[in-house]
């Protein structure tokens, strides 16, 4: 009898059923075999029919999970390509050399990760024997994410490599002096060897992906043949919780990114304990992957098990493997032989007799050791497959022991990632399980020693043999890229001469003049604008046509606007990456192409453009990650500030961007007023970043959204502009002895205090000059470094203090963002100082209203300004208060 849950409705009964007595009688014969086989045998054949139907072309919709086996049988495994035994010994000695640097290491207390590394060395070994191409090839070579905590093995083969030395691996964690190793993957500090920073989990993954598909991007604009680059992405099973991780998943599937592979090491552990204590993160894992459409292996066991899936005659042994959670298969790894009979084979009559077959001996092989991601033949079929798969990325689920190889105070532990050095008697256990030749005498001043086997040695010759067929060393990075030239002056003149009576809001003022260096012969087609899905918001709509919407597709469709002159057109050679509302993968997007200069020997400029909230709050991680990465670029924070972005409220109001910005070295922070200001930044920062002594910096740009009146440029204000400060309004004196005080404003506070200057003259007799603050961060920037140079008896005068030495009267600062970020030079300002600002929530008004609520309006800025004057008692206290009445405050 059918199952009547078969019956509910489901969207098989809003399909036309031509034939209902066939479909009964298929029903009736599932029910046959349920009855006569069992219903393992019944899924058993649903599942053949399945496949049957997939190989023969047949469209239906796919499991999500298979059963807990290897994907890849080892009777289809390819003939492995090297020669295994010497391979074996080159990562004896890797494992080895890691575990000896942590463990060197603890004597200074530095730390370090040994279980890592020790889980997933076959994993990196067979892909640096076999599959990674180096930069000395044809091409850019392969893109390797390396997983932060397994550093301690990729040095250690550097070192056996001849690239490192001793003396260097014992700095690991141990920079300052100058000739030391970085604890993870850091381009910033190792730049010869390192290219992707990837310990901030789930940034690996989601830049990975963004990477790959920027590879196509350049194939496809045909600015660099990508077409041999594959992108190694290597991950822990704990990091996949990271939102990130599994973030673009869909894209990278939409996007048939079959240059991108993902090595995911289920060792089951994350930091603390279990990833899934109480489930199977690798099933988890297979599913979410299968589901967003990408090629799925699993490599979980190793050749010892292969007897006991061929005694399996009744499934019994993959039905246990399929409900065991993993905590409880750990714990497999740890206990006795006596225990696992029990508890795993002890569960049913059927496996109970497939254990009376096995020996103690091959029982403690399968359950303490054999897993498929630590045997060179199961990783080298999953790496072959995955390269041959097409249409679609791949990820590879490899299970391993963490720990493994480490004796067993290590393996399966739950603390082993807090663990950091072996005991010398734990050393000389693993040296005879590796079979590494270092005699007892080397313990002797009781330190493990490093070992290698000599320059000349049959591992050493072999490995550098592997990797010179492969394209040269690896991990590696290469800066060849030449200077750009500097585009036409003529995009920057426009800009200089102003608006006249039309008004402008400072985020046309930068789109304009980004379309019109898109146009440079030169150096247009290397721009890349990026923007999350809201380019009509930021003006950016007069690019479509011109520039194109990249996608790999083209345009498949006709767009809807298609009669319009600035239609969505979309192009596989599109320059603008539109991604959408993810800020993460705009983000992911800008460090693929601000590195594309050292990743591919191709200079990209990259400009982000953004709602500025939505900038360094929001991905503020991928910042960091840019400046470790040493990406170049322009990154924009549009509708900027507090007050400026009118009814949004308080989710969208922005009064501490540069705050956050001003805590990373790499950023250069600007808050322009005027559109010639812009064009000064922009112009500068191509020199600074592309010119021929090119600077591993990026900008950051607040532009907003507010029309106005854009001034011509005066003369001889360029260098103000860059540095951060110049006088843009010298003040009228109303009489001779009239009380004066400077005025700073930078971005869209300029206008209130130019508005505040012509209060003060009217209606009090005070006299102000109004200076325009590009970068409060430039100018604590100098400052900071002469502070520094006065440490070393050099005598330098910060720009900020020179610039308005000698300014009469105190100094008022104003701007949209909190009062900390003008704060920040007040200790180089010799003037009395004081400034307004935006503290506090956001919230929903005019501008008016807003800018009157946080007291930084032009009223405000005068009443302050008397306020500050009767504190010094250059005019009666009365004043104040006359003001206040006067302006309602």
């Amino acid at each position: 009898m059918t199952d009547p849950v078969a019956t509910l409705p489901s969207e098989l009964d809003q399909l036309p059923d031509r034939d209902p007595e066939e479909t009964a009688e298929w029903a009736a014969s599932l029910d046959a075999v349920t009855k006569a086989a069992g219903p393992h045998r019944a899924a058993y054949l649903m599942r053949r029919s399945l496949q049957h139907a997939e190989g023969a072309g047949i469209a239906l919709p796919k499991l999500l999970e298979s059963d807990y086996v290897n994907t890849i049988p080892t009777s289809a495994e390819p003939a492995f390509d090297g020669d295994l035994e010497m391979e074996s010994k080159i990562t004896a000695w890797n494992r080895w050399n890691a575990a000896a640097m942590v463990t060197r290491g603890a004597r200074y207390g530095v730390g370090g990760h040994i279980a890592t590394f020790a889980s997933a060395a076959w994993l990196y070994e067979t892909g640096f024997n076999h599959f990674f191409r180096g930069k000395e090839g044809d091409g850019s070579g392969d893109q390797l994410y390396i997983q932060g905590h397994a550093s301690p093995g990729i040095y250690a083969r550097a070192f056996l490599d001849g690239r490192l030395s001793e003396q260097q691996l014992d700095n690991f964690r141990q920079e300052s002096g100058g000739d030391g190793l970085p604890s993870y993957p850091h381009p910033r500090r190792l730049p010869w060897l390192w290219e992707f920073p990837t310990v901030s989990m789930g940034l690996g993954p989601l830049s990975a992906i963004y990477q790959a598909r920027f590879n196509r991007y350049l194939t496809n604009r045909k600015i660099k043949d990508t077409s041999n680059s594959h992108v190694w992405a290597f991950l822990g099973d704990g990091e996949m919780d990271e939102p990130e991780s599994t973030a673009a998943l869909a894209l990278a599937a939409r996007e048939q990114l079959d240059n991108l592979t993902f090595v995911i090491n289920c060792n089951l552990q994350r930091l603390d304990g279990p990833v899934r204590a109480n489930f199977r993160v690798v099933q988890e894992l297979e599913g979410a992957f299968r589901g967003a459409g990408w090629n799925v292996i699993k490599t979980l066991w190793g050749n010892a098990w292969d007897e006991l899936f061929q005694l399996d005659t009744t499934g019994a042994l993959i039905r246990r493997l399929r409900e065991v959670p993993d905590a409880q298969f750990q714990t497999y790894a740890t206990r006795d032989v006596a225990y696992i009979r029990e508890h795993f084979f002890g569960t049913e009559p059927a496996l109970a007799e497939l254990a009376k077959l096995l020996s103690d001996a091959k029982i403690a092989e399968c359950f303490y050791s054999s897993r498929g991601g630590h045997e060179a033949r199961k990783v080298y079929a999953a790496y072959r497959a995955a390269l041959e798969h097409k249409g679609a990325p791949t990820v590879i689920l490899a299970q391993t022991v963490k720990g493994y190889t480490l004796g067993k105070g290590f393996e399966s532990k739950n603390a082993n990632h807090q663990m950091k050095k072996l005991s010398i008697d734990e050393f000389k256990g693993m040296r005879e399980l590796l079979g590494l030749p270092i005699p007892d005498s080397a313990f002797e001043d009781g330190l493990v020693p490093y070992g290698h086997p000599g320059a000349d040695s049959p591992e050493v010759r072999y490995l550098q043999e592997r990797r010179a067929a492969l394209g040269g060393p690896a991990p590696a990075r290469r800066v060849h890229a030449a200077a750009l030239p500097q585009p036409e002056e003529r995009a920057f003149k426009a800009l200089y001469k102003g608006s006249g009576k039309q008004e402008m809001a400072t985020t046309m003022a930068f789109v304009r003049l980004v379309k019109d260096l898109m146009r440079d012969k030169e150096t247009g087609r290397r721009w890349v604008p990026i923007v999350p899905d809201e380019a009509r918001t930021f003006g950016m709509e007069s690019l479509f046509p011109s520039a194109g919407i990249y996608s790999p597709l083209g345009q498949t469709y006709d767009p809807v606007d298609r009669d319009q002159l600035m239609y969505y057109k979309e192009a596989k050679d599109g320059q603008i990456l539109n991604e959408g509302i993810t800020e993460a993968g705009a983000m992911a997007d800008f460090i693929a192409a601000a590195s594309s200069y050292a990743t591919h020997g191709e200079t990209m400029i990259p400009f982000y453009i953004f709602y500025s909230m939505f900038g360094w709050q929001r991905t503020g991680d991928q910042m960091w990650q840019l400046a470790d990465q040493l990406g170049k670029g322009f990154i924009v924070g549009a509708t900027a500030g507090r007050t400026t972005l009118t009814g949004e409220g308080l989710q969208h109001a922005d009064g501490h961007s540069h705050l956050i910005a001003s805590t990373n070295p790499a950023s250069l922070n600007y808050d322009p007023a005027f559109a010639y200001e812009i064009a000064v930044i922009v112009k500068d920062g191509l020199r600074r970043m592309y010119g021929p002594e090119a600077e591993n910096v990026f900008y950051y740009l607040t532009v907003y959204n507010e029309p106005k009146q854009q001034p011509a440029m005066p003369e001889g204000v360029e260098e103000g502009i860059v540095k951060g400060l110049y006088r843009f309004k010298e003040g009228t004196p109303a009489a001779a002895d009239a009380p004066r005080l400077q005025l700073l404003g930078s971005g869209t506070a300029i206008h209130w205090a130019l508005k505040a200057q012509e209060l003060l003259a009217s209606d009090w007799g005070v006299t102000a000059d109004v200076w325009s603050a590009t970068s409060w961060g430039e100018l604590r920037r100098d400052a900071l470094e002469c502070d520094e140079a006065l440490l070393r008896g050099e005598e330098r005068v910060p720009y900020v203090t020179q610039a308005l030495s000698g300014a009469p009267g105190p100094v008022l600062a104003v701007s949209d963002w909190m009062r900390a970020v003008p704060d920040s030079i007040s200790q180089w300002v010799e003037q009395d100082w004081s400034s307004l600002g935006t503290d506090g929530f956001g919230l929903s008004d005019t501008r008016d209203g807003a800018r009157r609520h946080f007291g930084v309006d032009a009223e405000s800025v005068t009443v302050a300004a008397l306020a500050q004057l009767a504190r010094r008692g250059e005019i009666p206290a009365s004043k104040v208060k006359e003001a206040r009445e006067k302006y309602g405050l």
